[in-house]
C-alpha cells in the first residue's frame, strides 16, 4: 500500500472500470487513508476512522466492480451484501451481524490460502514420501471402535524388520518413477476423513463435530482415486499440518478489522416512509441495525470478538424512487463522502468494447475460438454496437453496461449455435457494422407508445 498512490490506484482503476472518475478518485483517497493512518502516531491513530461512501447511480455503471477491484488491488478483506437480505431484529430473515461475520470467513479463506503457498514446497515432499508409502503398503480398512480409542488402544501392527528392509528398495524405485510422472494415472486407494455431518441453523451450516468438540474420533472411509488427484488431497492435509490455525486466525481477525471492504448495495430500497405499516415496516428497523455495525462496534464470531471501527463500509443504490434523504439522519451521517455516478454514453460503451484488460470483444473471440470461430470486430462494429446499447438504454429500462451481454448474445446467436462442429475447418468471420444493424433489428426498432396511453 506504500506504493500506491491515490493516482496509481485510478490508473489500475482504469483497467477495467470505464469512466466514472469521481467514484475512483473518492475511493482511492479513502484507500490511501489508511495508509496514512498506519504511518501517524499510535496515540491518535485510534482516533482516526475510515470517511465511508455512498454511490448514487444507476445500475451497471460500476459500483460493484469499483469496490471490488479496490479490495483485489491491495488484497484485502471484501464482502458483496444486499440490504434487502436482512430484516429488523424480531423478523424471519438475516442478522445484519452475519455481514461481519462472513467477512471475517473470507479473511480466513485469504489468509489461510497464503500460509498454504509459503508451506507448498514442504507439503509436496511430505505428499510424496506418502506416496510411496501407499503404494508400498496399502491402508487396510478396519473396523475401528470408539471404546478403544478412548481407552488408547492401536489396532495397527507394525511391520517387521525384515520386511521393513525388503520394502526399502521398492520405496527408492517407486520415488524415482513418481519424479518422472510415469505413475499419474496408476490408481491407488487413500484414507481420507469423512465430512463431520452439520446442522443449518439461521442459513449458515454448524459442524456437529465442532458443537462436540472434536471428542470423538474422525471417521475415515478409502477411495480409490488417480496418483495426480491423491497427491492433491495429501497436499492439502500435509499444507493443513504446516500452517498454525491460531496464527491464520489471528492475522485473519487483524487484517478484517483494519483493511476490510463492506459493500452494502440497494442500500435505496430500505429508506422508506417513517412509521409506515404493512409489507415494509421493518425498512427503518434495518437501517437502525445496519447502524452500530457502521459506527464501529464489537461482534461476537466463532473466532473470537471482530471490531468493526475501522472498516470501509461503500454503500450504493440507484435511488430513484427513495432519496438519500429518506435515510434516517444517523445513517446519512456515517456515509459523509457521497458520489454521484453518471449514466454510460454511446462513447463510454465504445470504451468499454476496447480498452478494458478482457473486454467483452476478447472474450468473445477466446469462447468462439474453441470451436474454431477467429472474430474480427471491425470499427464499424462496435459503433454499431454501443449505439444499439445506447438506445437500447434510453428507449427501455436502462441497466447500464449489462445491456451489452443482451446485444452481444443475440447478434452472435446463430454463430454460436452453428459452430461446435468437428469436421468444421477453421472460420475467419468478419463483423463489420452492417451486419451488427441487420442481426440487431428488434433491439432498434421503434418502441409501441400506445401502451403509455390513457
Amino acid at each position: 500500500m506504500a506504493e500506491l498512490t491515490p493516482r496509481q490506484i485510478v490508473r489500475e482503476l482504469d483497467r477495467y472500470i470505464i469512466g466514472q472518475d469521481e467514484a475512483k478518485k473518492s475511493v482511492a483517497i479513502a484507500l490511501r487513508n489508511r495508509y496514512r493512518r498506519s504511518m501517524v502516531a499510535e496515540s491518535m491513530r485510534d482516533e482516526i476512522s475510515p470517511k465511508n461512501i455512498l454511490m448514487i447511480g444507476p445500475t451497471g455503471v460500476g459500483k460493484t466492480e469499483i469496490a471490488r477491484r479496490l479490495a483485489k488491488l491491495v488484497g484485502a478483506p471484501f464482502i458483496k451484501v444486499e440490504a434487502t437480505k436482512f430484516t429488523e431484529v424480531g423478523y424471519v430473515g438475516r442478522d445484519v451481524e452475519s455481514i461481519v461475520r462472513d467477512l471475517v470467513e473470507n479473511a480466513i479463506r485469504m489468509v489461510k490460502d497464503e500460509h498454504v503457498k509459503r508451506v507448498q514446497p514442504r507439503a509436496q515432499v511430505l505428499a510424496e514420501d506418502r506416496l510411496v508409502t501407499l503404494m508400498v503398503h496399502p491402508p487396510k480398512k478396519s473396523a475401528s471402535n470408539p471404546l478403544d480409542f478412548l481407552l488408547g488402544k492401536k489396532q495397527e501392527e507394525q511391520p517387521s524388520q525384515e520386511e521393513q528392509q525388503k520394502l526399502s528398495g521398492k520405496r527408492d524405485e517407486l520415488r524415482q518413477q513418481l519424479l518422472r510422472g510415469e505413475l499419474e494415472d496408476h490408481e491407488l486407494e487413500i484414507e481420507v476423513e469423512e465430512a463431520a455431518p452439520s446442522l443449518e441453523v439461521g442459513g449458515s451450516s454448524i459442524s456437529i463435530g465442532d458443537m462436540m468438540g472434536n471428542m470423538m474420533p474422525k471417521k475415515t472411509k478409502l477411495r480409490r482415486v488417480k496418483v495426480k488427484d491423491a497427491r492433491k488431497i495429501l497436499m492439502q492435509e500435509e499444507s493443513d499440518k504446516l500452517i498454525d490455525q491460531d496464527a491464520v486466525q489471528e492475522e485473519a481477525i487483524l487484517r478484517a478489522e483494519q483493511h476490510g471492504i463492506v459493500f452494502i448495495d440497494e442500500i435505496d430500497k430500505i429508506a422508506g416512509h417513517r412509521a409506515g405499516s404493512g409489507p415494509d415496516v421493518s425498512r427503518e428497523g434495518v437501517q437502525r441495525d445496519i447502524l452500530p455495525i457502521v459506527e464501529g462496534s464489537t461482534v461476537n464470531t466463532k473466532y473470537g470478538p471482530v471490531k468493526t471501527d475501522y472498516m470501509l463500509f461503500i454503500a450504493a443504490g440507484a435511488f430513484h424512487v427513495a432519496k438519500v434523504s429518506d435515510l434516517i439522519p444517523e445513517l446519512q451521517g456515517r456515509f459523509p463522502v457521497h458520489v454521484q455516478l453518471k449514466s454510460l454514453t454511446r462513447e463510454d460503451f465504445q470504451r468499454i468494447l476496447t480498452q478494458p484488460d478482457n473486454a467483452l470483444t476478447l472474450q468473445y473471440k477466446a469462447l468462439l475460438a474453441v470451436d474454431k470461430v477467429l472474430l474480427d470486430f471491425e470499427d464499424s462494429a462496435i459503433e454499431a454496437i454501443a449505439e444499439a446499447a445506447y438506445t437500447a438504454n434510453e428507449t427501455a429500462e436502462d441497466i447500464g453496461a449489462r445491456r451489452l451481454h443482451a446485444v452481444f448474445e443475440q447478434l452472435l446467436e446463430d454463430i454460436s449455435f452453428n459452430a461446435g462442429d468437428e469436421d468444421m475447418p477453421p472460420v475467419e468471420l468478419k463483423i463489420n457494422g452492417d451486419y451488427v444493424r441487420k442481426h440487431l433489428r428488434g433491439e432498434n426498432k421503434p418502441q409501441d407508445m400506445k401502451k403509455y396511453i390513457l
